[in-house]
């Protein structure tokens, strides 16, 4: 049975309205939830981007059920792999048997902020494969002495370990990354219902593991309300291509959104109150092949979307 989860967005939201929200998601009955980890927002509207670590920690305290993300973690650039290893060690210890790492090759927009150059796609994948490895070995116990291509860690040992070890989600859309996926993750983090990626990921080696997808959508009181919130709130969602992993700044994601009209905004998304057609938003996600779709709702309301969907969109799933 397909589990249906919440998105929560850093990018939009205080980081106690964060706890606030995973508390509520689990009270209206979703059984997951992902946390974006970015060091700034897309665009200046959207107005936040806590440290997710911190957020975590506050979401282990006031969840009892709730498995829990991050959606997703880079583990290259900005936050060295050694550092990743012990962070999420401590959430998973936090959160026994409800945390989970969600990796991918990162933005431009939140990685390049500590002078590192940002390298092409293939070097990015090659070191988040390296990360995840080393990642993997820390979390084996003992001391831990490591020279990769990419990385150098001497004498390092994570303590704090939990009785057991979260697994690693990997976030993937272009052929090279969903087969390099399928290899060496855990499962799989996507953003679009494309049943080919989904293929392509379990002939990989990803056949029988968990695959992650979200879907956005902007409850509000009408269909015009919803998409002039996510047109205001979500620009960035109409951009095509490799765009949302080159540009290097939030001016910059913002100059290219002003190119947007309306309607390719909200093109892949519903917004308004139809139950029916958020159900099936859902449904496509599942047809596509994922077992687990978390919902991203857009804008400040986020009660009104809960009630909603504990009564009108989460009992069609149960």
């Amino acid at each position: 049975m397909t589990e249906i989860g919440y998105a929560l967005s850093s990018e939009e939201h205080k980081p106690n309205d964060l706890v606030r929200y995973a508390r509520r998601a689990e009270e209206v009955g979703f059984t997951f939830a992902l946390i974006s980890d970015h060091y700034h927002p897309w665009v200046s509207e959207q107005g936040h981007s806590p440290f997710v670590w911190s957020v975590i920690g506050g979401i282990s305290q006031v969840t009892e059920k709730l498995r829990l993300g991050t959606g997703v973690t880079c583990p290259t650039t900005r936050i060295n792999p050694a550092i990743i290893a012990q962070a999420a060690a401590t959430a998973a210890s936090m959160m026994p048997g409800r945390f989970f790492l969600g990796v991918g090759t990162g933005e431009n927009l939140n990685e390049h902020i500590l002078g590192d150059r940002w390298p092409p796609h293939t070097i990015r994948l090659a070191m988040l494969e390296e990360a995840v490895e080393l990642i993997r070995t820390l979390w084996q116990g003992g001391t831990t002495s490591w020279w990769g291509e990419f990385y150098t860690v001497e004498d390092a040992r994570i303590f704090t370990l939990p009785s057991e070890l979260p697994p690693i989600m990997v976030a993937a859309s272009g052929p090279t990354t969903l087969e390099a996926a399928g290899n060496f993750g855990d499962g799989l983090i996507g953003l679009a219902p494309n049943k080919e990626d989904v293929e392509r990921f379990e002939k990989a080696g990803g056949a029988g593991k968990p695959k992650y997808g979200q879907t956005a959508v902007c409850w509000a009181e009408s269909e015009v309300e919803g998409e002039n919130i996510a047109a205001r709130v979500w620009p960035t969602s109409g951009l095509k291509g490799e765009m949302s992993q080159e540009l290097r700044t939030v001016a910059h994601f913002e100059q290219a959104a002003k190119m947007l009209d309306k309607e390719d905004i909200v093109e892949n998304m519903v917004c308004g109150p139809d139950a029916q057609k958020h159900v099936e938003q859902i449904q496509k996600m599942i047809d596509a092949g994922y077992d687990h779709v978390y919902i991203h709702q857009i804008g400040p309301d986020q009660e009104g979307f809960f009630r909603f969907y504990e009564k009108e969109v989460l009992p069609a799933f149960r």
